[in-house]
């Protein structure tokens, strides 16, 4: 009695990771024990990066808000402080945007809460 392999599904599994591994330099993108290694490789960075950009865009929004918060003698801390005592339903994303983007209704923003 022959053996019985799956030749459809394997192949299959192989095709879609060479299929991603398209373009790699060398036997990257042509080996399929290599690719794989490589395709698990860059999947796992692109999973763990999705979360790091969260964190990185946060840093950048902060230092963006402090620097223009300290342009009118306030530290980023004391700004987000009164902020939130005072109420104001605004995030860090679109505080950073307006002390970048429009200066005026930042400086609107930190008056209204000195």
């Amino acid at each position: 009695m022959q053996r019985s392999v799956n030749h459809v599904a394997s192949s299959n599994r192989r095709k879609k990771i060479l299929k991603l591994a398209k373009r790699y330099f060398g036997s990257r993108g042509n080996v399929w024990t290599v690719a794989r290694n490589t395709i698990e490789k860059g999947l796992g960075y692109a999973y763990r990066d999705r979360r790091a950009k969260k964190r990185d865009f946060r840093a950048l929004w902060i230092q963006r808000i402090n620097a223009g918060a300290r342009e009118h003698g306030m530290s980023y801390s004391e700004l987000m402080g009164k902020i939130h005592a005072k109420g104001l339903e605004i995030n860090r994303k679109s505080l950073a945007d307006l002390a970048m983007n429009h200066p005026a209704a930042f400086k609107a923003v930190v008056d209204s809460v000195k």
